[in-house]
């Protein structure tokens, strides 16, 4: 089960990444001083990767939590 928790951490690690690169990613867009149209328009590019990455994360956690259980 050593291997479902280090598993699980790592996917926590990579969705955790993903959340970060999301949020400079948004940050950025704000700092550009886009138009409102061109602002909508980036989130709405970035909203996919932050649901991907949070579902990553999720599902990183839970393995996590499994692999303790059963170990």
């Amino acid at each position: 089960m050593e291997i479902v928790v280090w598993g699980g951490a790592a996917l926590t690690a990579l969705g955790f990444a993903g959340i970060v690169y999301t949020i400079l990613a948004v940050r950025k867009a704000k700092k550009a001083n886009l138009s409102d149209e061109e602002l909508r328009a980036q989130v709405t590019r970035i909203l996919p990767i932050n649901l991907g990455a949070l579902f990553v994360s999720m599902i990183g956690l839970m393995a996590v939590i499994i692999g303790v259980i059963l170990s």
